[in-house]
């Protein structure tokens, strides 16, 4: 192995030591309920599908995210005004945290968050 190929892979391998590793392969979930402006959900689902979603599943650490639009209650009341949610999985609350913090993020939320009126975000631990 050549110096420069090894110095790569040692650069490589400490990356990867930086962040703790998933507790028992069991991701965070943060969940935000979004209440949407009138008229703007045509360009929230186009903002999420063309901008936030193709951005954040290139970040380290990202397992999963979803737009779901609430149909009606099954059981039980439905939620105030909030009748979207964003689901947003990653290995370790670290990573997320890492993720908000890029330029990608700061770039491609605002397109999400123009068309909201309220959100709030609920982080969870996979159990």
């Amino acid at each position: 192995m050549n110096r420069r190929a090894y110095l790569k892979t040692v650069a490589a391998a400490g990356l990867a030591g930086a962040l703790p590793a998933p507790a028992a392969g069991k991701p965070i979930q943060l969940q935000c309920d979004l209440e949407v402006a009138p008229g703007k959900e045509q360009a929230l689902e186009a903002a999420f599908h063309k901008t936030f979603s193709p951005v954040i599943r290139k970040q380290p650490g990202f397992v999963d995210v979803k737009l779901l639009k609430l149909r009606h209650a099954v059981v039980g009341e439905v939620p105030t005004k909030a009748t979207y949610k964003l689901l947003i999985s990653f290995e370790t609350e670290e990573q997320r945290l890492a993720w908000v913090a890029t330029d990608d993020h700061q770039r491609v939320w605002p397109a999400m968050e123009k068309n909201l009126t309220k959100f709030n975000a609920i982080l969870y631990d996979q159990v």
